[in-house]
């Protein structure tokens, strides 16, 4: 019996490391033929080793927007997160979290994965338990779509739902505070936890790159994106690593402008803008912040999924390609990326890098609650009007730099404030000012890559 059998027949389910995640193409050719085999069943543990932005074909999965949609010279590159297990790429600092826990020794059979969330990562948490045969159990809004209460249920998790919407995290971090005193509860801590820094850094960010060398001048002028739990945001720190001049931006919506300026309310970009600094976001490395209207991005949405014709021959022959491949914060994502184009002038050849967090599958009812709104009836001048108003309009008065002292004192006395009711130190926080401290965590990676492999087998 092989080493590998021994750890899974004794409960332990092996996964990929970080530098698989990023190349699946370093697995075992037999491994990785097995892995593609099992994405025709969803529910078989391989499929662990199909997390990764690169598809079957060892490519990264993106699309480069038509400028005759966007409006601007610069390449809108689009990583997809649909591709992932699960359907969404929070599936990733799931996995990333527990796989580092089971290693350290922290997580032990018969404990219960507890994924505090708005809807894809509580996704990820219950998908990737099912395959590691843990119990789970997910804390998150009372007010989010049904698609996701139903994804999360059709993967075997339970719900623990807290009052409010996107905007109310606070309340779900407050529940998980309860639920933590159980010893048998494993809080995978998306919000705290730097596996989830760790797996975006090096496998977002490395697919960012390659998918950008593709493209222009093959590099990347500016990485975007909106911060739920922040950790996507550390791709921007791997861009900075190669391309020094790279600016990260953060988009939030203009109901809940909390690092626009402190700003508080509710929102409908399901999956970010949580009212709140999160432990894992590296303030010193963002440098501007961009402000979206929730609804441009619900009725963005629904532009591209129920185009005019005008807007077809924009796309072109790859229109139906596009029509299932971004959800609500993916819209959020790809107005900010054209907008930061936009408002830096940047020219062709130069790249802005988002992604695509998921896929129209967890949406349709939002989209129904939007026909509702609008009266009952879409038609094609209200969409072409979408999206001269939404996809062309640009307010320079909706961004931010956030790189002046004093911008950054302001958003790390709002880290402090939440984290500290959280029982985490003065000085702890402190420590984070320092790129030191970053950079230690994400050396961290080559021992993670070794202890995995080690655990497994290794295969």
């Amino acid at each position: 019996m092989t080493k590998t059998s021994d750890a899974t027949s004794s409960g332990f389910v092996p996964g990929p490391t970080y530098d698989e995640m990023l190349a699946p193409g370093l697995l075992k050719p037999a491994l990785r033929e097995a892995a593609l085999a099992a994405r025709a069943g969803e529910l078989n543990p391989l499929n662990l080793f199909n997390i990764s932005w690169a598809g079957a074909d060892g490519r990264v999965r993106h699309v480069v927007l038509p400028p005759e949609f966007t409006g601007v010279k610069a390449n809108i590159i689009v990583l997809l997160g649909l591709g992932f297990p699960s359907g969404s790429h929070k599936v990733g600092p799931a996995y990333s979290t527990l796989a580092e826990s089971e290693v350290e020794g922290r997580v032990k059979p018969g404990m219960v994965m507890v994924g505090p969330s708005t809807g894809n990562f509580g996704i990820g948490v219950a998908y990737i338990s099912r395959l590691k045969g843990y119990e789970s159990l997910v804390i998150m809004p009372d007010s989010m779509s049904t698609e996701r209460y139903e994804r999360i249920r059709k993967y075997g998790g339970r719900l623990d739902l807290t009052p409010g919407t996107e905007s109310d995290v606070i309340l779900v971090l407050e529940r998980v505070e309860e639920i933590r005193r159980d010893p048998r509860n494993f809080i995978l801590a998306q919000f705290e936890l730097l596996p989830n820094y760790r797996f975006h850094r090096h496998v977002t960010g490395g697919a960012c790159l390659e998918a950008a060398a593709g493209a222009g001048n093959g590099r990347v002028a500016a990485f975007v994106s909106a911060p739920g739990s922040a950790g996507t945001l550390a791709a921007g720190d791997a861009i900075k690593a190669v391309f020094p001049g790279a600016l990260t931006v953060a988009v939030e919506p203009v109901e809940c402008s909390t690092l626009f300026n402190n700003g508080r309310g509710t929102h409908r970009i399901e999956g970010i803008g949580d009212k709140m600094v999160t432990l894992i976001h590296n303030v010193a490395a963002t440098d501007y912040v961009m402000m979206v209207h929730d609804d441009d991005t619900v009725r963005g949405l629904r532009l591209v999924c129920d185009a005019t014709p005008a807007v077809r021959r924009m796309f072109g022959a790859a229109y139906d390609c596009y029509r299932d491949i971004f959800g609500i914060s993916s819209i959020c994502n790809i107005l900010g990326a054209i907008r930061t184009a936009r408002l830096l002038g940047l020219g062709g050849g130069e790249n802005v890098v988002t992604i695509a967090t998921d896929g129209f599958d967890r949406y349709p009812s939002v989209m129904d609650d939007l026909a509702r709104r609008v009266g009952g009836t879409i038609t094609e001048s209200m969409l072409d009007d979408w999206h001269e108003s939404i996809y062309r309009a640009c307010d320079p008065a909706l961004m931010l730099d956030v790189r002046p002292r004093a911008q950054q004192e302001r958003l790390f006395l709002q880290k402090e404030e939440t984290w500290m009711r959280f029982n985490y130190t003065r000085e702890y926080l402190d420590s984070m000012k320092s790129r030191d401290f970053w950079e230690v965590e994400y050396a961290k990676i080559p021992a993670m890559n070794a202890a995995i492999a080690e655990m497994r087998g290794d295969i």
